[in-house]
């Protein structure tokens, strides 16, 4: 619902602001009064084309600012994809503003909930919150897809066609997937050759993951080796049991301290029982020092001075480097994963890919169950276009189209995530006509009210945006004016409407009047927008009735209309 709009510096409008309730709003006012220049800032906010010249004189900019409330829950997916806050009024409801600048200069600024965006997003946005006809702007119906989704809509189907695109999304990914397969075999089937003497140097060096640190390291140990063994023999010449040895020293040791009485140099019993332990901590260092002796003397036994197995190291070893490079891998580990794909590819295109055949099995099962979603779905599509069909004629036909053929025809189209059909809608108003493709019809009062019909009948069954009927009822008058005007304030019982209207049948049943007027100020003309009380509106009625001479007639009967 538009809640709020606040319009500054737009051509004949200096500073209005203007707050909109539910159910059915009037606009009325003289013509050239300025309700084309209001429905031309709301189009700067639903994305239209900007342009400098509605910038008032002397002005440096134009701003239009829209607020929406209870907005369609559905749009919080466009919000997040394209990172614009989602934001609830303090009953949680969620309300959206849109801001449009217009600079002298010619820049063009969006908003949305005071995040900059693209007239792409706007696009994308504007079509959940309003929707204006007139007798020359019935665009959206001649959109293929709004024209599926009414009909989906009065059919009931978003279960089913919630069910149908899970489906369809999985058989475009089987194909997708299938595809991809078959272009890489095709690609590998080219470069078998190449693929071949790859898998042949890969088998000849056969890696293993971890193994060429391994070798290094071996190798590392082999090429030091005779060094290696040297000091590990002196060390182990150091800690033996030789005249010289540290075992040897220690033993020596132990018996100087064991000939000691620590008791005789005036020590404290305890301290000398702590004194005294240093001949077991003695004997504790000879039995870790044999053990280290033993450990280094394992070591040097460990050590392999075999010029053979370095020789088949070293080449083990640069054949490992050497397939480093020609494969350009980052590392020697990632060689194995490479091997295996190179495997693989080789025994598809020599084998065949043994999940291929699989993978067409199953999509041949998807695809015959999305043909019965989709025979599903157009059946009830053509069972509702019948229907649709004959009850926009029995309701346009009270507005003073009696001789209307309407026919929603559903046609056969390429599977899509929509289904397999398309909807167009054929129209005739002349009673030996011929009906034709909406699109092809010119634009007129007879057209907007079969457009009327269709909303009132769509709007129990769609989440509709605000709708904005401008001067669709020209050129009629007396009771079809006066049932335009009922159906009218049946749609607003669904959702909100707007009406520029010059009919004071229409204008009577509104909830809310507004009346746009002009002003003439010593420098220029200046457009200004109020809200009707009841005697306001007796008078705007009486005056829509008879003219700028208001008789106690026409007053009577705005009376009439409005039961006041």
């Amino acid at each position: 619902m538009l809640k709020n709009l606040t319009i500054r510096n737009y051509a004949l409008i200096e500073n209005l602001e203007l707050e909109f309730g539910p159910g059915l709003t009037i606009i009325t006012g003289e013509t050239g009064a300025g309700k084309s220049i209001m429905l031309g800032a709301l189009g700067l906010v639903m994305g239209g084309r900007a342009d400098t010249r509605v910038i008032s004189d002397g002005g440096d900019k134009s701003v239009v600012t829209a607020l929406f409330t209870d907005i369609d829950p559905e749009l919080r997916q466009i919000f997040d994809e394209r990172g614009i806050d989602w934001i609830e009024d303090a009953d949680g409801r969620p309300e959206l503003t849109v801001r449009r600048e217009l600079t002298a200069s010619g820049r063009s600024k969006v908003y949305v909930n005071d995040s900059p965006v693209t007239l792409q997003t706007l696009s994308a946005i504007v079509p959940r919150l309003i929707d204006i006809h007139s007798q020359h702007a019935n665009a959206k119906i001649n959109d293929p897809a709004e024209r599926l989704r009414i009909i989906d809509s009065l059919a009931g189907n978003s279960e089913l066609l919630a069910d149908y695109r899970m489906v369809f999304n999985e058989y475009v990914e089987l194909r997708r997937a299938i595809k991809a397969r078959r272009e890489r075999m095709a690609a590998t089937a080219k470069n078998i050759e190449f693929l071949r003497f790859q898998l042949e140097q890969l088998d000849r060096l056969a890696p293993k993951r971890g193994e060429l640190k391994e070798i290094e390291r071996r190798f590392e140990v082999l090429s030091d080796a005779d060094e290696i063994k040297e000091r590990l023999y002196a060390l182990a010449s150091i800690l033996g049991d030789s005249d010289r040895g540290v075992q040897s020293l220690l033993g020596e040791a132990v018996s100087a301290a064991d000939k000691i009485d620590f008791r005789l140099l005036g020590m404290k019993s305890e301290d000398a029982d702590g004194v005294s332990g240093i001949v077991e901590r003695l004997r504790a260092l000879i039995i870790e020092a044999k053990d280290i002796y033993e450990t280094v003397d394992d070591l040097n036994s460990s050590v392999d001075t075999d010029p053979a197995a370095l020789a088949k190291l070293s080449a083990r070893m640069n054949l490992y480097y050497e397939t480093v490079k020609r494969f350009r891998v980052r590392e020697a580990d990632d060689l194995v994963a490479l091997h295996e794909d190179v495997r693989r590819q080789v025994a598809d295109v020599t084998l065949g890919d043994s999940e291929l055949p699989e993978m067409e099995s199953e999509a041949r099962r998807v695809a015959h169950e999305l043909k019965l979603k989709a025979d599903e779905l157009t059946e009830t599509r053509v069972r509702c276009a019948a229907e649709f069909s004959r009850l926009l004629c029995e309701t346009a036909r009270p507005l003073g189209l009696a001789n209307i053929k309407f026919t929603a025809e559903v046609g056969p189209r390429k599977l899509s995530a929509s289904g397999q059909d398309e909807v167009e809608f054929l129209c005739s108003f002349n009673k030996n006509g011929t009906p034709k493709p909406i699109g092809d019809i010119a634009s007129g009062g007879e057209i907007s009210r079969m457009m009327l019909s269709l909303k009132s009948i769509l709007a129990g069954h769609i989440n509709l945006p605000t709708i904005i009927f401008d001067e669709v009822d020209t050129g009629v008058s007396g009771e079809i004016a006066d049932k335009m005007g009922d159906m009218m304030h049946a749609v607003s019982h669904d959702m909100q409407v707007i009406v520029i209207t010059h009919l004071p049948q229409v204008a009577a049943k509104g909830d809310a009047h507004f009346k746009v007027y002009k002003t003439d100020a010593d420098t220029r003309t200046v457009t200004h927008v109020r809200q009707l009380t009841v005697d306001d509106r007796i008078r705007e009625l009486a005056a829509m009735i008879s003219g700028s001479e208001v008789s106690e007639a026409a007053l009577s009967a705005a009376r009439a209309l409005l039961k006041a």
